[in-house]
This record gives structure tokens, sequence and C-alpha cells, in this order.
């Protein structure tokens, strides 16, 4: 565990492994954690960087909403690679994370050097949608902050999108479960209300700016997010998309074994000494 200042608030960061830098950036109620399963794996060829975004895991709570917006957290980000003397890496984020990802590719292209979006969206074009985004999210920071956060991860977990996680063993639901209940509902709230969809920026007019090499990665099962992955890729220059059997929102978690198989393929098929020229440790 490792503890950065960036911009006034702190970062819970794990690091291992050694290699090209490997940025892992968790969901929505997640933290570095999340890759726990993975990092062992992927620390054998990479430098792994995994990141409590703010308001989850062990990295800070700001009170104030705004502070968790898509500009903080790419800013942030920069901070937080510049202390750690990475120049460029490649990231790998999963649904919110993915979505972090994709900004920060779009924002900072020099400091990019492939991208795993798993289960991301770009952001909702429609302005109506978005407003009614920003409502609902709204509602579910009321909901953490007046239920409490163990009747808002059951809430949470009950939500159709997650319905394919209920084929995972007991010990793995319950570990998810029980770092979902770690986290701080104010953060949740909080970041709900500056980093949701409806707050963001849609990218869906910048895709075509991502020039690294990009793999997109959906559950079979997932049918919005697979709509969503082929609507992306039509996009982006370098972009295909691999589609996971018999899994949901959560490859990572649903099929670990093939998820790991699939980024690594992809990792290991780039030309990382011109990628990743200027990286160091």
């Amino acid at each position: 565990m490792t503890h950065v200042d960036v911009n006034g608030v702190c970062f819970n960061v794990e690091r291992a492994g050694a290699g090209p830098a490997l940025v892992l950036l968790h969901g929505f109620t997640g933290s570095s954690t999340t890759w726990a399963n993975h990092v062992p794996v992927f620390a054998r060829e990479f430098d792994t960087v995994a990141v409590d975004l703010l308001g989850h895991g062990a990295s800070a709570v700001p009170i104030d909403p705004e502070r968790y917006r898509m500009e903080h957290a790419v800013a942030d980000l920069t901070g937080l690679l510049d202390q750690m003397n990475i120049s460029r890496a490649a990231w790998l984020g999963y649904s919110m994370g993915g979505r972090v990802a994709l900004q920060y590719a779009v924002a900072q292209p020099a400091r990019v050097a492939a991208l795993v979006l798993e289960g991301a969206s770009p952001g909702i074009a429609d302005p109506t949608e978005r407003a009614a985004r920003v409502r609902s999210d709204e509602a579910l920071a009321d909901f953490v902050e007046r239920e409490g956060l163990a009747a808002f991860v059951d809430h949470w977990e009950r939500l159709p999108i997650f319905a394919s996680q209920a084929r995972l063993s007991a010990a793995t639901w319950d570990s998810v479960h029980r770092q979902r209940l770690t986290n701080d509902p104010v953060g949740l709230a909080n970041s709900l209300r500056g980093l949701g969809q409806g707050a963001q920026e849609p990218l869906h007019d910048r895709l075509g700016d991502v020039e690294a090499p990009t793999l997109l990665v959906v559950g079979e099962e997932d049918a919005k997010f697979r709509y969503l992955a082929t609507e992306m890729v039509s996009a982006m220059p370098a972009a295909r998309v691999e589609v996971v059997a018999e899994s949901g929102h959560a490859p990572h978690l649903e099929q670990p074994h093939e998820f790991q198989r699939i980024v690594l393929d992809f990792l290991r098929s780039l030309n990382w000494q011109q990628m990743t020229r200027g990286h160091a440790k």
C-alpha cells in the first residue's frame, strides 16, 4: 500500500511487478482490490499500478462532489503518474474506471500507450437521457446517505446488470460484497454526483481522436454494453472487441482466467519498445 498526495488529496495505490506500466482502474463501489486476483498474473510482465479512485477504498473522501468530476480525475491521475515517474502507460478500466481511462486517453493521449476498456461507456450523448441519469444518480446518492452503506450495497447488488453474478461461487460473492462494504457512504454518494455518467461530458464526438491500440472487453450477456462496444469500435481507429462467453457486465470477475488471457494476448501483441519510450520506474 502506497499513499500519494496529489492536488491536495491522498490516493491509495497498490503497485507490483516490473516492466511497462499498466494502470488499473476499478468500477463504482470497487477499489484496487478489484484486481487482487489479476495483479499476480499481470505483474509478471508489467509494472501494475492499481489506484483507489476518490471516494473508494483507502483514498480520500472529499466533501465537495465537484472534486470528483472527470476533469479533476484526469488531473489527479496525471499528477500521480508524474510522482511515480511513469511517463506513459497502458490503461485497464472497468465500468466507471473504463470511462475514466477513456477520458484520460482523449485528454492526455501522449500518456496512453494502450487501452483495455471493460464494460465501458463514452457517456450519454442525448441531453434528455443525460439529465435523467443525473436525477437517477442523485436519488441513489440520497439513498446511500439516508439508508446507510449496507442497505445501499444490498440494493446495488440486486440491479439487473449484475444478475449474471448469481453464478459466482459463494466465496467469490462474499469477497466482493465485503469489499463493497469497506467504502465510505459519503465517497460513494459524491462519486455518483460528480463522476456519474450524467455528470460526464459525452465523448462520442472524440472517439476518433483515440489513436492508442484499444481492446473493448464485454460480456456476452451484457446486451447494453455489447451494443455500446459495437458503436465505439466503429468510431475508434485502432480498436477491436472481445466478447466473453458466459459472462455479464464483469468478465474480470465472472470469467477471470479468460479475462486474463484476452488482456495478456492483447498487451503482448503490442510494440512496447516503441509505445513506452521515456517510461521510467
